[in-house]
């Protein structure tokens, strides 16, 4: 039986004190590794980080495929004759104005052209309703499974889904949303910036 009224012994307390620190100087060195597997890699911000265009190139009627975030994002210069098609369209396509949509359209696609310049359309080339990419389809060339008023657009082989050439989606299709249209920007009059805007 030890006596509780003693002082307890200066070394024993020392070693104490030294266990501790070390436990805690062990702990914070197995922390860092652990706590650093949470950072994304290089890979991984590559992947989000954003991609520019060159679009000093693009021919009228030319449409243009890159990739960010894992995702195709379509680039299209639209003709005078495609631009013309838009308000045809209008009436026929279930969200005109951009404004029932599962992600954001930005405020500089809120218009018919749903894009900063009317001749360049943006849009992530991902039908919404199943994930599947839909097909560019500029002029009907007798496919049936277009309408015969087809003023082009973009069609979902999966389910049949219709767009027209500002990726709008048209009535009573199965895609509930019009093609997402991702944050960019122009850098310059031949260079655009998908992934990142002057407002974000």
């Amino acid at each position: 039986m030890t006596d509780s009224s003693k002082p307890a012994d200066s070394s024993r307390r020392t070693a104490i004190a030294l266990t501790c620190g070390a436990g805690a100087v062990g702990g914070v060195a197995v922390a860092i590794p652990f706590v650093s597997t949470f950072a994304p890699s290089e890979r991984a911000k590559a992947a989000g980080a954003p991609v520019e265009v060159d679009i000093g190139g693009m021919k009228p009627g030319e449409l243009k495929r890159v990739e960010w975030r894992g995702k195709p994002v379509w680039v299209v210069r639209r003709t005078e004759e495609m631009l013309a098609t838009l308000e045809k369209t209008e009436p026929k396509v279930a969200d005109p104005d951009s404004q029932r949509t599962a992600y954001p359209t930005p405020d500089y696609a809120k218009n018919q052209y749903r894009s900063i310049k009317p001749e360049y359309l943006v849009v992530v080339g991902i039908c919404s309703h199943l994930g599947c990419s839909p097909v560019e389809k500029f002029n009907a060339e007798g496919d049936p499974s277009l309408p015969g008023d087809w003023e082009g657009g973009f069609l979902c082989p999966c389910h049949g889904s219709t767009f027209d050439l500002a990726g709008r989606v048209f009535k009573n299709k199965p895609a509930p949303d019009n093609l997402e249209v991702p944050p960019h920007m122009y850098l310059s009059d031949s260079r655009i910036l998908i992934g990142e805007d002057n407002k974000a």
